[in-house]
């Protein structure tokens, strides 16, 4: 078994030498507008297979293919001399079905472009058949009027004072058991 690299090396070498040898050696009035489009060639470089594309119709491509099945000798004795190997690959020549793939890509794109086109005419006039917009939404909260939070503690004011000042600065002293207030003066607060 050849590695890669040599085997795509003799590929292309192949691939060179019958196209040169089908534009100037081989004159045979069949062979149209021929091209070679690729080679490829077995693991063990044994058979190779090109493939080639004909400008014509049907009938030019069967000429095509009986003019390089008669010069299938000329072309391997030529392709042996190019390539320098011990054995000489037999040679296949195969029809590329390339342009006829390429053709019907075309036929498929532009028939999905009509499409489109027609589509998008129907969709202009189109309307939803549920919602506009069929996405789920979170669930919207409801909105309550802002009530002040109860604080977690309560904030010494100075009203639950046992002591106040009046407005002449004299301090006041709460009795809890009368429930009078006294009055008494700055200076002797903590006498008794």
């Amino acid at each position: 078994m050849a590695d890669q690299a040599r085997r795509r090396k003799v590929e292309e070498r192949i691939q060179n030498t019958v196209a040169r040898l089908l534009e100037r050696r081989i004159k045979d009035p069949r062979i149209g507008f021929t091209t070679i489009t690729d080679c490829k060639v077995t693991g063990d470089l044994q058979h190779a297979t090109v493939f080639y594309t004909v400008l014509g119709d049907e009938d030019d491509r069967k000429k095509t293919a009986r003019a390089l099945n008669s010069a299938k000798g000329l072309i391997r004795s030529e392709v042996g001399k190019a390539l320098g190997i011990r054995l000489t690959p037999t040679i296949e020549f195969a029809l590329d079905a390339l342009p006829e793939q390429a053709a019907s890509f075309e036929e498929k794109l532009a028939s999905a472009l009509h499409s489109d086109q027609q589509l998008r005419g129907v969709s202009q006039t189109a309307s939803y058949a549920g919602e506009a917009d069929p996405y789920r939404k979170p669930r919207e909260k409801k909105v309550f009027e802002d009530v002040p939070a109860a604080p977690a503690f309560t904030e010494w004011t100075g009203e639950d004072d046992i002591f106040s000042e009046d407005a002449d600065g004299d301090v006041l002293a709460d009795s809890p058991e009368s429930g009078e207030v006294e009055t008494s003066g700055s200076d002797n607060l903590f006498e008794s």
